[in-house]
């Protein structure tokens, strides 16, 4: 593999190619939703030198001790999996903690991994950051060109400052570093907690708890009218790896299945899954969030990936993860 390139450069000379399994690799955020399973999809593709530091080992917004991590550790490559995440009523209560938190966690990580001259960089955001009334199926070009969902407009401008910063090192100073934009994501280690979770997780647990409590109805908020689309977090996992081996440039990638169904059909999904026979309602003066929000995924197929599991399957086995790990889940 070629090295990168110099400091007030393009990128020039880095063709990606399969990363070298002995050399050491950060994971930030490794026991999250999504670092967890790119962590598990790693060690199953033979990386022997995995670094992660949990939260309470290294508070990423302080800034010396992100410094002094990547001056100890010296990662080849970093995967910067961590932010402060959830749902529409989480973002819509805390905006101050979704910007100012995931700012800082974005700069002290790219700033510390550019002075330590990191090779390979894989930043991971959000499908949020394109507009909220953008055309369907969402391009990566139309990031910026119109205004934000407001319920979660703080974190999408942060993650926006994000790729942004990822541009400028590519720009700056010739580093191969690169984006890629998810779409809603679920599976093993979500947060299922009432106050924290995102949609997918809320209706597992709030089905669940109804089955098991003997309920007869479900309420959910909002029409059920909005579509949304949904991938497995191993399969995002596995396209992450596919990307930084074999993707290159300075635009973000769309990560997603580019299917989509209504909450009401998720729900449905949902509700079968977990054995609850009751009735759903629905309260429509609670906010739906974007009315439609699917992603445009031909510059990931193109490179090379397509996603492998379905979504009642992946709802499936979600569910049971959840029952498996209901007493120690996230709260």
């Amino acid at each position: 593999m070629s090295t990168v390139g110099t400091e007030g450069s393009e990128v020039s000379g880095y063709t990606p190619g399969p990363l070298d399994r002995d050399a050491p690799l950060y994971v930030a955020g490794h026991r999250g939703l999504v670092g967890s399973a790119i962590w598990r999809q790693l060690e199953d593709s033979g990386f022997s030198d995995l670094i992660g530091r949990s939260s309470s080992e290294l508070d990423l917004k302080d800034r010396d001790a992100v410094f002094a991590f990547f001056e100890e550790s010296k990662p080849r490559t970093v995967v910067l999996a961590a932010a402060k995440v959830g749902g529409i009523l989480a973002n819509s209560t805390y905006p101050v903690d979704f910007l100012s938190d995931n700012l800082r966690i974005q700069v002290n990580v790219l700033d510390a991994a550019l002075a330590q001259n990191v090779e390979r960089m894989l930043f991971l955001g959000s499908s949020c950051i394109y507009p909220k009334l953008a055309p369907q199926p969402i391009k990566e070009e139309y990031l910026l060109t119109g205004h934000l969902e407001p319920t979660n407009d703080a974190y999408a401008i942060a993650k926006i400052a994000g790729i942004l910063q990822i541009q400028s090192v590519r720009k700056q100073y010739g580093l191969p570093w690169i984006s890629a934009m998810p779409t809603n994501l679920y599976g093993p280690g979500d947060n299922f907690s009432p106050q924290g979770s995102h949609v997918l997780p809320a209706l597992i647990r709030r089905y669940d708890e109804a089955r098991r409590d003997g309920v007869d109805t479900v309420t959910n908020w909002g029409s059920g009218s909005p579509r949304r689309e949904f991938l497995h977090v191993d399969d995002m996992a596995a396209a992450c790896i596919h990307l930084l081996e074999h993707y290159d440039g300075p635009e973000q990638v769309n990560v997603g299945t580019g299917e989509d169904a209504t909450i009401k059909e998720i729900a449905e999904i949902v509700a079968s899954a977990v054995g609850f026979e009751g009735e759903t309602e629905w309260d429509t003066s609670k906010p739906d969030g974007t009315p439609q929000k699917l992603l445009d995924v031909n510059k990931l197929r193109d490179a090379g990936w397509t996603p492998r599991i379905d979504l009642e399957a992946g709802i499936g086995s979600t569910v049971e993860w959840y029952r498996e790990h209901i007493e120690t889940l996230r709260t």
